[in-house]
């Protein structure tokens, strides 16, 4: 099927011929559906923090915090074409007839945080403030504030006094309140796109003295790219290769889940993981601020003593009484059920099978009431050995046309924000190989079309979904005011982001 030319292509993205092997293997066979149990709700499978354990945590995200190494890392690689989708429409549009969404960004312009630098730009291209396609121009191109080319990342979000920022700045001011380092220091990692890293760079050093300055902290921020070797192959209808103009394979970036990568490669105890563009004003941080502590005070705790059992389970000879104990930490504490078939197994067998469990990657998810936004929803999920264990899964994960499946989905009451904080280092202080606790059978098909030919394209197991499918994985309710992400450019307008 590969020439020698492919052969040498696929070495120089670093992709083995076994891997492009399965990847057409999936496509001709499809991805096996989650076997769903259940949808995860408050009191089954989320938790529900009062006021007093939320404080409580917080303060034990402080205490056991100590000399641990702490990173935020914020995916950013995409640009932001999807955000201004309707502005395009009425840009290239024949009639000029506005839509909707044109109409509210015309009527409330003075309202964006970019709008000085837009007027200023208005007044030296001497565009009259009636001349709406002109206008959204000046917002898009390259001759304007040229942000429908822009990562989202580097556009002005929020209005102050005094300042506007942008999305990678609210980051940092975030990223000073609760992912702060005992040595004072605070580390961000960004995600980017090869086009876009030395613009992010060239922001950063023009904006991070001042919050260094205005925080008493000194930032490491780091910038690392999608790699090659985690794009996938492009197929025809056929399930044949897809080939470019000059003959080579076309490969295609393989989604969020290729970022598990990036995370590996981070030297660091505790990880946030947000979305660039969820991020508010000052006046609605403090929020944010305190159930990311939270959830991270409980993350540090159920790490905590799942070393501790760790230890007695090693340090035991007759275990019958510990294993009882470590089970019943397993179900809740760690919402992990083991498989049935543990009852017929002996004490040595079910000590390993627990120290195995126990030392796994951990993640504590925050999980917001569905309003109708997007996202990928918790649920209790059977697992191949038997096990049910939570896992955040998007609807193409669950089989519609299996009545009873369908029927758990639409039960559930809460999603995802890609709000995580996870421990990505054993009770040794030893790294986990992240890449060993993914499940490859849980990526994604979708229809792409390229030069107006129809392709199929394949995404990696999602980094919050499959990626991490095989990790200790806790849910916490948060409050719905901790998500706020600008998806189109009205989305600005919200009281949220004003």
């Amino acid at each position: 099927m590969f020439s020698d030319d492919d052969l040498k292509q696929l070495r120089a993205k670093g992709v083995g011929v076994d891997v492009v092997e399965r990847q057409l293997e999936y496509f001709r066979n499809g991805f096996p559906f989650l076997n769903i149990e259940r949808a995860a709700t408050v009191g089954d499978g989320i938790k529900k923090l009062t006021e007093e354990e939320t404080e409580k945590l917080e303060q034990a995200y402080s205490e056991k915090l100590g000399k641990k190494k702490v990173f935020k890392f914020v995916p950013a690689s995409g640009a932001a074409t999807r955000m201004f989708k309707d502005l395009y429409e009425f840009l290239n549009s024949d009639d000029g007839k506005e839509n909707a969404a044109v109409k509210e960004v015309i009527v409330h312009l003075y309202d964006f945080a970019f709008c000085p630098e837009l007027k200023q730009i208005m007044d030296k291209q001497k565009i009259d403030a009636s001349d709406k396609k002109k206008i959204v121009a000046a917002i898009l191109q390259s001759d304007g504030l040229n942000y429908g080319n822009l990562p989202k990342g580097m556009l002005l979000f929020h209005k102050y006094a005094n300042e506007v920022r942008t999305a990678l700045e609210e980051h940092l001011v975030e990223g000073a309140n609760y992912a702060r380092n005992s040595d004072g220091t605070v580390n961000l990692h960004f995600t980017v796109s090869p086009e876009h890293q030395k613009g992010f760079e060239e922001l950063v050093n023009r904006k991070i003295k001042k919050y260094a300055r205005q925080f008493d902290t000194l930032y490491n921020v780091y910038f690392s790219q999608q790699k090659p070797s985690t794009d996938t192959i492009a197929v025809d209808s056929n399930n044949e290769p897809m080939r470019n103009a000059d003959g080579t394979i076309l490969f295609r970036p393989g989604g969020h889940g290729a970022l598990l990568e990036n995370l590996n490669e981070i030297d660091a105890d505790i990880i946030f993981i947000k979305n660039i563009d969820n991020v508010v004003p000052d006046g609605l941080k403090p929020v944010t601020v305190k159930y990311k502590k939270a959830i991270a005070g409980l993350l540090l705790e159920l790490q905590e003593q799942a070393a501790e059992y760790m230890r007695l389970l090693r340090n035991s000879e007759d275990a019958g009484a510990l294993i009882i104990k470590t089970l019943s930490f397993l179900k809740n504490g760690l919402c992990f059920h083991p498989p049935a078939a543990i009852s017929g197994w002996t004490q040595e067998e079910i000590k390993s099978y627990l120290l195995k469990i126990l030392n796994r990657p951990v993640r504590v998810c925050g999980m917001v009431k569905n309003e109708g936004e997007p996202g990928g929803g918790p649920f209790w999920v059977r697992n191949s050995d038997g096990s049910i264990t939570l896992q955040i899964a998007e609807s193409s994960q669950i089989d519609m046309n299996a009545p009873q499946q369908k029927a758990m989905a639409t039960t559930a009451t809460h999603f995802n924000p890609v709000d995580l904080v996870c421990a990505v280092k054993d009770c040794e202080g030893k790294p986990f190989n992240l890449l060993e606790y993914r499940d490859p059978d849980t990526g994604f098909i979708t229809k792409k079309s390229k030069d107006g030919v129809e392709l199929k394209a394949q995404e990696l197991p999602g980094l919050w979904n499959g990626a991490m499918a095989h990790w200790n994985t806790v849910f916490v309710e948060v409050p719905i005011e901790t998500f706020n992400p600008v998806k189109t450019i009205n989305d600005l307008l919200r009281p949220q982001h004003q």
